[in-house]
């Protein structure tokens, strides 16, 4: 059996080898290295793909959330509320910029944050929600963009690892993520679904003056060259990169596929396992399973980490740590025991090896051994 790694980037390289080549070697006959063609025809193919007007791409999914929120206007001050279940990105951009992170908890059972936490978290100086779609499914768009409706709050979805999932409303209208507030953000990091071979990120909206805005804002505020409308920053997805991902994106429905069938292999084998929680699946998203993570109630989630490493299983913790005891941000003012919820998820979750490559093999190898762990 092959070795198990959490993502086989090499495996799945080889499979599109000459493809991924052809476009590097492309790239480099041109020379066009910054703001080539490819460029932006990965913009006008990702924005076709997701059904989207405007596509902007950036250096990383970290700037894709800076240039968000600068482009809509927020300041110093103003609150912002986001889900205390994350990585510290979608956090560390509200404070950067000098606005107030409001924490509030997820929901247990999909990981998401909580629609009824961010209407309690509502005050006269908020102004933006940042959902985060985690581990690859949709956060209630629906609930959440009418709360932001009621109050008049901007919505920016962090849709990182959420690329190629659809959201369903109750009328029927299917929405990508990402695609459903004033503006979207992802990222191209190598092990997200859609991965380049480095950096890279992106800003979806459907308004184009917010477009411009944030067009003008990555390129240091430049409208017309050397003509400066804004105060700007310096954030590009380089050519090579761009050309990767146009490989990549015309395999994502595929990738997404070859991972859902990894998560129903997995939940088919952990059903009546009781030391066990799967993942939920909510009606109102598809999940596209960047992390298959399990829940691990009775203390038991770090001896079976320990197991699984002990016969050769990579696993890991998403995430180890409430986001409001990390000494940054104890600034905040919260307590230990204000987030219950994500206290406990901390102390539960573990994601299991899920890609595109994966073997059954090594699928049976893997859920053999969970299995063992709890039958002993």
């Amino acid at each position: 059996m092959k070795e198990i790694q959490m993502v086989d980037l090499k495996t799945q390289y080889d499979r599109l080898r000459s493809e991924i080549d052809n476009a590097i070697f492309s790239v480099i006959n041109t020379s066009a290295f910054i703001k080539g063609p490819d460029v932006r025809s990965f913009e006008e193919e990702l924005q076709n793909y997701m059904g989207v007007k405007n596509v902007i791409s950036c250096a990383n999914g970290t700037d894709a959330l800076y240039l968000a929120m600068m482009s809509l206007g927020l300041r110093p001050g103003d609150e912002v509320i986001t889900t205390n279940f994350t990585f510290i990105a979608t956090l560390e951009t509200v404070a950067l910029l000098g606005m107030k992170p409001v924490i509030v908890e997820p929901e247990a059972g999909n990981f998401n944050i909580s629609p009824e936490g961010i209407r309690k978290a509502i005050t006269p100086r908020t102004k933006a929600i940042v959902p985060v779609h985690l581990f690859g499914q949709c956060s209630d768009m629906e609930v959440i963009m009418k709360i932001a409706g009621e109050h008049g709050l901007f919505v920016i979805e962090d849709a990182a690892q959420a690329t190629g999932a659809d959201y369903f409303f109750s009328d029927g209208t299917v929405c990508k993520a990402g695609t459903m507030g004033n503006a979207g953000t992802t990222s191209f990091f190598p092990s997200k679904n859609l991965g380049c071979y480095g950096d890279g990120g992106a800003v979806y909206t459907d308004d184009d003056e917010l477009a411009k805005k944030i067009r003008s804002i990555a390129n240091h505020g430049m409208k017309l060259r050397y003509h400066y409308n804004d105060i700007g920053v310096n954030s590009r997805l380089d050519t090579i990169q761009a050309a990767i991902l146009r490989v990549k994106l015309r395999y994502l429905d595929e990738f997404n596929a070859s991972r859902k069938a990894v998560a129903d292999f997995y939940d088919s084998a952990f059903a009546g396992c009781n030391g066990i929680i799967v993942p939920v699946r909510e009606k109102y998203s598809s999940h596209i399973f960047h992390q298959y993570t399990i829940r691990v109630p009775d203390g038991r989630r770090d001896e079976l980490k320990q197991f699984l490493g002990e016969n050769g299983i990579p696993s890991m913790v998403y995430y180890p740590g409430p986001l409001h005891l990390q000494e940054a941000y104890r600034f905040l003012g919260y307590s230990e025991t204000d987030f219950p919820v994500t206290s406990s998820l901390c102390r539960e979750v573990l994601s299991l090896p899920v890609h595109t490559e994966m073997e059954q093999e090594q699928l049976e190898y893997i859920t053999d051994k969970v299995l063992h762990f709890f039958n002993k």
